[in-house]
């Protein structure tokens, strides 16, 4: 419990109607969990607007009504309090009312288009076996210590972060590790929070269903950069053309790393291959259990902020070199009579694939054949699905386009998207099958030995979302019994 006008500390206030000393039992934004006591937050959300439940939530319970606009009739016993912005209100309310547990941890976020969930992954990995006790929030979980707590957003909301962070503190942790998607800083949910380092992986094309053109998606990533305290460190992939951007105007002491030019964190490939990655960081070669390109941004960017963040180098590399990287991104899996070499990536965005196919590129020593299946989410930008198709029918030799999520989405219909531009030489190498599970089982019959199969689209998600409804589904698990049926 907290009193109201202890919890409103740095909130834009535009208007205050009751008692500011009232007591909040504790805060909500969706009026079903309202309670007695409880103070309702009213955030136009992109489907709901919680305005319209003030009522409801009064109704409940509610003592306490943050929103931007008020209603004409206010009951008595009700504090009401107009804000300028809901969203941001939730923010910093939420780290007061928890007491600011941001604080007391050092807290890394990490935001780009890809690589994110690795990147904070290999981080909280890293620093558990430095011997720190670490909270993970990320797309595929998050995680305090050992104890796992599902994800249902890449980052919660601002209430939901706090209490888990509070959480996180409580247990003993000192450090965190947060994916920060362009979603959640614009919708305000870390607004409020501490960091005290962040990361910039990359940009390209994507959500642009959201934020409608790429500048202002941009302009989101590199607000999060603008916001930081002048005690944070900031850190930025130098050979990324927006890579300098970000950091123009934070507050932040800046870093870069790169593999191409001189760099506070420089690093150069010597060899990649199915065995992993032989790399010379900063005058130190070392081997990585990670493959790829992506993977060495992704390991040079973890190695500069375990520097930023006061660690010894030699123990860094030394830890760093024994990880595996998160779950469905670039798993592979090799069958045990043909030695098919299967990928499993989440790779959903026309760069992403192109990284990962660049990649298994690199991985094939002859003339063996790189199969892909790939789909595209429903409800979300159309323009890039022409785009995916194009790169999966320019870097395989066969390709399977299939559904990913639909959503509410005909599935046959995003597909013919994909299949809209594609030029007559491409029309060749591609066959359509919508069931998923069909069109795995097709890409390993048509593997011949060593031949690579690629299912991207989904990585770690063990599910399909087809309708509202969230069927169950495991590529990997899906790869593995087809490989077995066909005796591969």
């Amino acid at each position: 419990m907290a009193a109201l006008q202890d919890i409103l500390y740095r909130v834009n206030i535009r208007s205050v109607h009751g008692n500011m000393g009232a007591v909040v039992k504790d805060l909500q934004i969706d009026s079903g969990k309202v309670s007695k006591g409880s103070c309702f937050i009213a955030i136009k959300g992109n489907v709901h607007n919680g305005h319209a439940y003030i009522d409801a939530a009064v109704q409940k319970g509610a003592t306490v009504i943050v929103a931007e606009q008020l209603p004409a009739t206010k009951k008595e016993m009700v504090t009401y309090v107009q804000v300028e912005n809901s969203a941001a209100a939730a923010g910093y309310m939420a780290n007061n009312f928890f007491d600011s547990p941001s604080y007391k941890m050092k807290v890394t976020g990490v935001t780009g288009t890809n690589g994110k969930t690795t990147i904070a992954t290999l981080l909280f990995k890293l620093f558990s076996g430095l011997g720190y006790h670490c909270g993970l929030l990320s797309t595929v979980q998050n995680q305090i210590g050992e104890n796992i707590v599902p994800a249902t957003h890449t980052t919660p909301d601002a209430i939901s972060t706090n209490a888990l962070m509070k959480q996180m503190l409580e247990e003993g942790c000192t450090h965190v590790f947060m994916e920060c998607s362009s979603h959640a800083i614009h919708q305000h949910r870390i607004t409020g929070l501490h960091f005290s380092g962040a990361l910039f992986s990359n940009i390209t094309h994507d959500h642009l269903d959201y934020h409608k053109t790429f500048d202002e998606y941009i302009r989101v990533k590199k607000s999060f950069f603008d916001n930081l305290p002048a005690d944070a460190f900031a850190i930025s992939n130098a050979d990324d053309k927006r890579g300098a951007v970000m950091l123009q105007n934070t507050a932040a002491k800046k870093y870069f790393y790169s593999l191409r030019t001189m760099a506070d964190f420089k690093g150069k490939i010597i060899d990649n291959s199915i065995t992993g990655l032989q790399l010379n960081i900063n005058d130190q070669e070392v081997h990585f259990r990670l493959i790829g390109e992506f993977n060495a941004y992704n390991l040079l960017a973890v190695y500069g902020a375990a520097m930023c963040l006061g660690e010894e180098k030699y123990r860094v590399l030394q830890v760093l070199s024994n990880l595996t990287g998160a779950e469905g991104r670039f798993e592979y899996i090799i069958s045990p009579n043909e030695k098919i070499i299967g990928i499993i990536d989440y790779a959903h965005t026309p760069d992403a694939l192109l990284n990962v196919l660049a990649t298994v590129k690199k991985l094939k020593q002859g003339n063996e054949k790189i199969i892909t299946v790939v789909g595209c989410g429903g409800d979300r930008d159309k323009t890039k699905r022409p785009v995916m198709a194009e790169v999966a029918c320019n870097h395989s030799d066969k390709v399977v386009f299939t559904s990913d999520n639909p959503r509410s989405e005909d599935a046959d219909a995003i597909i013919q998207d994909m299949e809209k531009g594609l030029q007559p030489s491409a029309k060749r190498k591609y066959i359509s099958i919508t069931d998923r599970k069909e069109a795995i089982k097709t890409a390993v019959a048509l593997a011949d030995g060593e031949d690579i199969v690629l299912i991207a689209g989904k990585g770690h998600e063990k599910y399909q979302e087809i309708k509202g409804v969230k069927y169950p589904f495991d590529d990997k698990q899906v790869l593995k019994e087809m490989l077995e049926l066909l005796e591969k």
